[in-house]
């Protein structure tokens, strides 16, 4: 795959037992990645794999996989919750274009999902907002939305509404289409219909399409002055509208669901490829030099520019140290050399992984976008830089 505008590197980050590692196992689950769903409370996560994970029911690090929604390439990591291990998450969303804010449904905004909300505000990482977990006794979709607002400050943009609430949440309104997505009680993410509304929620979905529209036009001068003169915008200029303001972070659009009884998903992966930039939108990161101040130069993310690639995550498994490298710019070659800035010194390039939870597939080369992991890498620190030899980064 070369198209960038086809990637999407995300984070799903969330205060503990919000289900983040549930809704990455029903992505896994509908990508076709994986064929049956494990469960966090069996220790069968698939991207909770170390043991004490496993005992525990938490996860402890991030973990990275790769799977394929709609022939875009999603490069996923389901990033810890637990106060204990904050450092993992700022160091995933400092490699991350974008993210999936997750919020229980009950809980709402906890303490430890404003530590960070407030990290990717700082990393500049858009953002679509999953309030999960709506089928538990006490949660309430429109109080979550409301404390965004309050407690984080940010605006939200709700594209689906429930239906029902707790025992009776059987399925999610999208507002853009204005019909309804009904799941069965069979546990299989993949039955559902889609329907016209539920007669009693024509009002409700009337109102907040109404404040949707309100909120995202005026991104496009043409789109706001044609909607004052009472047209309304069709689904595809509302979606181009919605996509530049997430991306900006004017706005974070808002989905609900229930990750564990497998409704809703689908919509947040479509608002994934909707409104989440792919590599080449976000800002490109500024190059610095040892001590630390930026040079002028960016990394731009393109295959054809000299290497750049940040590790930002070293792992040791049964098989050596795993180092994991957001590449910015350049290709990456299995058997080629490459030079770390901070120690000056050149290391090979031994084997390419493409990370799969623990598992992982050997390729030959990567390019700017990918996230990946190299095995047997001697002086490479978190925060190193990795170039070309020959043209390399000041």
């Amino acid at each position: 795959m070369t198209d960038l505008s086809l990637y999407r590197n995300i984070g799903i980050f969330a205060h503990v037992d919000a289900g983040k590692t549930t809704t990455t196992e029903r992505i896994l689950k509908l990508t076709g990645k994986i064929h049956k769903i494990g469960e966090v409370h069996d220790g069968a996560a698939t991207t909770d794999f170390m043991e004490q994970e496993q005992e525990r029911g938490i996860t402890i690090q991030s973990a990275a996989t790769t799977c394929f929604w709609k022939d875009y390439r999603f490069n996923i990591i389901d990033t810890p919750g637990h106060v204990d291990f904050t450092i993992e998450v700022y160091r995933s969303l400092k490699v991350l274009d974008g993210g999936i804010g997750v919020f229980c449904g009950s809980g709402g905004v906890e303490p430890q999902s404003e530590t960070n909300w407030r990290y990717a505000n700082d990393s500049k990482v858009s953002r679509v907002i999953y309030v999960n977990k709506l089928d538990r006794t006490g949660a309430d979709f429109y109080r979550v939305v409301k404390q965004v607002q309050d407690v984080l400050g940010a605006v939200p943009v709700v594209m689906t509404l429930p239906i029902g609430t707790e025992d009776e949440f059987v399925g999610v309104v999208d507002l853009l289409t204005e019909k309804a997505w009904i799941w069965d009680n069979s546990g299989d993410p993949m039955n559902y219909e889609i329907t016209d509304v539920p007669a009693n929620m024509l009002e409700d979905v009337k109102k907040w399409r109404a404040e949707l529209i309100e909120k995202v036009v005026d991104q496009d001068d043409d789109v706001m002055e044609k909607y004052l003169e009472g047209e309304e915008p069709d689904i595809e200029t509302l979606k181009r509208c919605i996509r530049k303001g997430a991306i900006k972070m004017d706005f974070f659009p808002t989905f609900c669901g229930s990750s564990f009884k497998n409704k809703g998903v689908q919509l947040v992966l479509d608002g994934v490829i909707d409104y989440l930039p792919c590599p080449t939108e976000v800002n490109p990161q500024p190059e610095v030099d040892l001590e630390g101040n930026e040079t002028g130069n960016f990394a731009i993310v393109d295959p054809n520019r000299p290497l750049r690639a940040l590790a930002f995550k070293i792992m040791d498994d049964r098989y050596g140290a795993l180092t994991f490298l957001r590449i910015y710019s350049g290709r990456l070659e299995k058997g080629t050399n490459v030079l770390n800035t901070f120690t000056g010194k050149t290391e090979r390039i031994g084997r390419i992984v493409e990370m799969h939870a623990d598992n992982r597939a050997e390729i030959d080369s990567a390019q700017a976008g990918d996230i990946v992991a190299v095995l047997g890498m001697k002086n490479v620190q978190t925060g190193h830089t990795l170039c070309d030899p020959k043209e390399p980064a000041t």
